[in-house]
């Protein structure tokens, strides 16, 4: 269990960080569990994803379904993301 491991970390460590962990993930019989905001890392090494708005889950899926879900671009980009200003 990891608790943002990317927080702070320069890009060479989060590459070696990141080997490390998926190192684990895909030894047989192992789940890594891990808080991050950095979504570029979630997207990157997840497989399953969780996504939590004030103590709630708002979405749950493969990253790239919660991505995409409506709840977490509202909660976490804005409503009016990607619209001219």
């Amino acid at each position: 269990m990891l608790d943002e491991p990317m927080a702070g970390v320069n890009p060479a460590l989060t590459e070696s960080l990141l080997t490390h962990i998926k190192n684990l993930r895909d030894e047989e019989g192992k789940t890594v569990l891990f808080i991050e905001h950095d979504m570029d890392v979630v997207m990157e090494i997840s497989d399953w994803v969780v996504c939590l708005a004030q103590g709630s889950v708002i979405s749950e899926g493969p990253p790239i379904h919660v991505a995409g879900d409506p709840a977490v671009i509202d909660a976490y980009l804005g409503s009016t993301h990607g619209e001219p200003a």
